[in-house]
């Protein structure tokens, strides 16, 4: 879909008069280049003049309403507030607040919700209109106007306004009046009972674009969880930083993360808050296969930053680690007992395996969960960034230290160079269930996981990620979801799901009404079912300026390359002579080289795009009857691409009895054999050749089970995504019985004269 389109239909009703004339910035790049007339300094000007005009239109207006939300936030407060005080202060014989009261509330709640989400959509179509029009800009006249804009855009940011505040407040509201002043209390502080947990997680991308409509619907169902309800929000409350430690020369902790091997672990320092907080948490996660009957576990003990380095170094001994805690009997000595063996196991890895930090890892996460309740707990990273922490390539990093200081949580690390950080294009989603046998996630989460708002990756890992990335020298085995990094994963709106306002409220999002006085943006003849797989744009080489720029970057639309031949042969045709005489016979070789590449394609044997059974979500995303093609990827050279291979111990069992089977068939026809060499009606050659037939037969069916056997067993210890199944071997070895039975049938038709 053009970006112009794009923008017609995703007009919000209250800002329509607001958005960015993008068609009229069009319009004027087309009609200085009339005539094929170079692009002037007045022409410059002008552009320039009419695209301040437009920001100021929309940052002015992205101000208004964000003061507006703030002040409509605070009454709403207020209105909670007194709401619920005369919920807890009535006496035994009043009244108190209705029912009404809490449904107005929570209908007034839900149009603030629905007016963030307006907002954020608004800023985000016109933050990308922006840099569409400026790309063309420079394309069309030649003049680099980009580097100036943005100096214009840094005075008036209307992109970089932050909604967690909002996203907090509105949160904690909601969740009172949906309780009706009764919220679910619980311990919510970020270590105690969350020491060690078994949950089922799945993983998701979320685009850009997406990621505040999501926050937004979460919180109608889950409250923001808040480790320190006391204390004003601030942004650093959100950031966790993580270093990664491995062994660089084998990089053992990586491969078994990646192939998901028993008992494969990782190690990490992980921190909350700002590079001045002092408390630190050791971490080590722990794979368990199902077939164990164990779960996945992370468990983790709490240390000053100040005794790091000693605990690392082996200085410092985990029964010194504790003797203050032991002391002060702030932990059972049950807890304390099991932290102080986790701690020496990890020391010991460390020391004895020459694991050191190696990766970094920097988000803010908002968290939704009902506090002291981990049945259903979501949790969304933004601002996801990988950075190197070690000191290979003569570079020391972090030096002796246990990580390095010259970076804090000041996203986007602008201060580093390009091989050492990695900026993720998208946020992350996690959603983590109880594992209760036989339990189902609510309904709204089946919903929300099925939703063109995420894209399903599984058992992607942070640390796996960003190794990969930081190493490429070092590194050959690659996760299976890098060929996904490459395709655009924003999906067509599923309308049945997201922000909806209340039936005849102001602002409501409309484009239907106005289509029809609408002409295209390029002309008939552009549909709207081109492929959604497009490049995603490389972020690791993004400066300070460039990180709010990358996602407008995206090539979310399809190719803005509007000035198209056919404007070029109009252009021609008007000015005449040589130029459109020229330009005639270079459309014309244009549209033949494309009959003939269709015709070789057509002709040519080359991948189809796959059927596949429809399942609903396909119906509601592509529509019915639709193609989804599935594409092959290569690695890069010199690397693999790892794709997870789930080995269970039946499998084992099942290669066996595959080959007892096997084994029985040969048997069976080896006994054939015989009787006919040992035990036939008359002594001649007869008997012999019948013998020899099914013996043969025998012995083959016997070495090709054994030699299956082997291959299968061996990739199965190798995890390899190898083909399991057996093409050919059924059919040859029946084959082969028919033959050996037809040799049998003729020599014997002519012993007896018969044939």
């Amino acid at each position: 879909m053009k970006f112009g389109e794009q923008l017609r239909s995703s007009v919000i009703r209250e800002y329509q008069w607001y958005y960015i004339d993008y068609n009229g910035l069009k319009a004027e790049l087309k009609t200085a280049k009339v005539g094929g007339r170079e692009w002037t300094e007045d022409d410059e000007t002008r552009f320039v003049g009419k695209l301040e005009d437009e920001l100021e239109k929309v940052h002015t207006k992205q101000q208004v309403k964000a003061m507006e939300i703030s002040r409509r936030i605070a009454v709403s407060e207020r209105e909670v507030r007194d709401v619920v005080g005369r919920l807890n202060d009535r006496g035994l014989g009043d009244q108190g607040p209705c029912e009404e009261e809490f449904v107005l509330l929570e209908e007034d709640l839900g149009d603030i919700i629905a007016e963030v989400h307006d907002l954020a959509k608004f800023v985000q179509l016109n933050y990308t209109g922006f840099y569409k029009i400026i790309k063309k800009h420079d394309k069309m006249t030649g003049w680099h106007l980009r580097p100036a804009f943005d100096t214009r855009l840094k005075a008036k940011p209307f992109y970089k306004e932050n909604y967690d505040t909002s996203v907090i407040k509105l949160s904690t509201l909601y969740d009172l009046v949906r309780t009706r002043g009764n919220p679910v209390q619980g311990d919510s502080a970020a270590g105690g009972s969350q020491a060690s947990f078994v949950r089922q997680t799945t993983k998701y991308w979320v685009h850009p674009d997406n990621v505040t409509e999501l926050k937004l619907i979460i919180l109608k169902h889950l409250p923001v969880l808040v480790f320190n309800a006391a204390k004003a929000f601030e942004q650093q409350d959100s950031a966790i930083t993580s270093i990664y430690f491995d062994n660089p020369d084998t990089w053992d902790l990586y491969e078994g993360r990646l192939k998901k091997t028993e008992g494969a672990e990782a190690i990490r320092l992980r921190w909350y808050g700002g590079m001045k907080t002092e408390t630190v948490f050791v971490e080590r996660k722990t794979h368990r296969e199902d077939w164990t009957g164990e779960k996945s576990v992370k468990a983790r003990f709490s240390v000053k930053e100040k005794n790091v380095n000693a605990y690392l170094s082996g200085e410092l001994l985990p029964t010194a680690l504790f003797d203050k805690a032991r002391r002060e009997g702030r932990k059972s000595e049950k807890a304390i007992a099991e932290d102080e063996r986790l701690a020496s196991e990890i020391q010991y890895a460390v020391l004895k395996r020459g694991y050191r930090p190696v990766c970094r890892s920097f988000y803010n996460r908002t968290a939704f969960q009902l506090p002291a309740d981990a049945r259903v707990r979501i949790s969304l990273d933004t601002e996801l960034t990988m950075m190197r922490e070690d000191n290979l390539d003569g570079r020391r990093r972090c030096g002796d230290n246990w990580r390095r200081m010259d970076i804090g949580i000041d996203y986007p690390f602008a201060q580093l160079p390009p091989d050492d950080v990695v900026r993720f294009p998208y946020a992350v989603l996690e959603v983590k269930l109880q594992t209760q046998l036989g339990q189902e996630p609510p309904a709204w989460v089946r919903q929300l996981i099925s939703s063109h708002l995420v894209e399903a990756v599984p058992k992607f890992s942070k640390f796996i990620h960003g190794a990969a990335c930081l190493f490429p020298d070092r590194i050959h085995l690659l996760p299976f979801w890098m060929p996904q990094m490459d395709v655009d994963i924003r999906k067509p709106v599923t309308h049945d799901f997201g922000i909806r306002r209340r039936p005849g409220t102001a602002g409501t999002t409309t484009s239907s009404e106005d289509e029809e006085d609408l002409d295209s943006d390029d002309g008939a003849g552009h549909d709207d079912d081109g492929p959604r797989q497009q490049p995603v744009n490389d972020a690791e080489g993004q400066t300070a300026d460039d990180a709010h720029q990358g996602a407008a970057d995206f090539p979310i639309y399809d190719s803005d390359d509007e000035y198209d031949e056919n404007y070029e042969l109009d252009e021609a045709r008007r000015l005449g002579g040589r130029r459109y005489y020229s330009a005639l016979v270079t459309a014309k070789a244009r549209s033949l080289a494309r009959g003939a590449l269709s015709v070789v394609k057509a002709v040519a044997p080359r991948p189809r795009p796959s059927r596949i059974p429809e399942s609903q979500r396909q119906r509601q995303l592509f529509g019915p009857g639709a193609v989804v093609e599935q594409r092959r990827f290569r690695a890069p050279p010199g690397k693999k691409i790892y794709v997870p291979v789930r080995v269970e111990p039946k499998v084992y069992f099942a290669a066996e009895r595959t080959f007892l089977g096997w084994l029985e068939y040969s048997i069976y026809v080896g006994a054939i054999a015989v009787t006919l060499l040992n035990f036939g009606t008359r002594t001649s050659s007869l008997s012999f050749w019948s013998a020899a037939a099914f013996t043969l037969l025998a012995l083959l069916s016997l070495s090709y089970s054994v030699v299956v056997y082997l291959y299968r067993s061996r990739a199965i210890r190798s995890r390899r995504a190898a083909r399991y199944y057996d093409r050919w071997g059924p059919s040859v070895l029946c084959g082969a019985l028919f033959a050996a039975v037809a040799v049998n049938f003729v020599l014997e038709g002519r012993q007896r004269g018969l044939l």
